[in-house]
């Protein structure tokens, strides 16, 4: 997987995606030590996470603006503050946890540099969405379950999402043939299909709530990567006719 440099929202620590505040204190109100930006800025903070861990738990149709208020604990004036909608704060809420994914695919891939085994950086950036997934598993129901209830809005930025890992994969697949002429010449189908049975396979783990056990699936993940792009027969067109 090509190095994809990464830019977004302010990077919480792993695990903390779906970390909320309803069994916390909440905000200082009045004077205190905190600027009104940072104050804004840690509501903003506290109601996307908030709602990855309600969309989690409760499933995106049943969510409602008061869960999400009391888990950040902020006040309904705060939410509408900050977001339009549910939606509005979903998609917010969505981007954080992309951004932050990707983020780490590219640190990962970097990591291997110029590696001599034409694999290293795509096991790398597999191994490392695997982790990233198994590490945030509000994020990961989110991303690959629940979010598809969210409206159109919302399946369009999971669709970027599978498109920026194809990109990505289509990017490190040329690199690499440039040393290995004699892997297939993949279509564009190829790719879309190498990350829709990446999406598939990771996608069965999490509807059986066994994210945590998603990085034992770099190995097959990474066989199903070389069987669908190197072994692509005679760089056959995208479609037949």
């Amino acid at each position: 997987m090509h190095n994809d440099p990464a830019s977004g929202p302010s990077e919480p620590v792993l695990g903390s995606l779906g970390r909320t505040h309803e069994n916390r204190p909440g905000l200082p109100r009045g004077r205190s030590s905190l600027s009104s930006e940072e104050v804004g800025s840690a509501q903003r903070d506290r109601l996307v996470r908030a709602m990855i861990a309600a969309t989690a738990e409760q499933g995106y149709p049943a969510v409602m603006i008061a869960d999400v208020v009391r888990r950040a604990r902020v006040s309904r004036k705060a939410f509408y503050a900050h977001f339009a909608d549910k939606q509005a704060c979903f998609l917010a809420a969505a981007d954080l946890g992309v951004a932050l994914m990707f983020r780490r695919v590219a640190e990962a891939v970097a990591a291997v540099g110029q590696a001599p085994e034409p694999l290293a950086p795509l096991r790398a950036g597999l191994g490392a969405y695997l982790r990233f997934l198994a590490g945030e598993p509000e994020f990961a129901r989110v991303f690959l379950v629940e979010g598809l209830a969210a409206g159109p809005a919302a399946l369009e930025r999971f669709a970027a999402a599978h498109r920026r890992f194809a990109e990505l994969t289509r990017r490190w697949y040329e690199a690499a043939r440039t040393d290995h002429p004699d892997w297939a010449e993949a279509p564009d189908a190829a790719y879309t299909a190498v990350i829709g049975a990446l999406h598939e396979l990771v996608a069965v783990e999490v509807r059986a709530r066994r994210t945590a056990a998603l990085p034992e699936l770099e190995g097959t993940v990474l066989r199903v990567h070389r069987a669908l792009l190197m072994g692509w027969p005679g760089g056959a067109p995208d479609r037949e006719g």
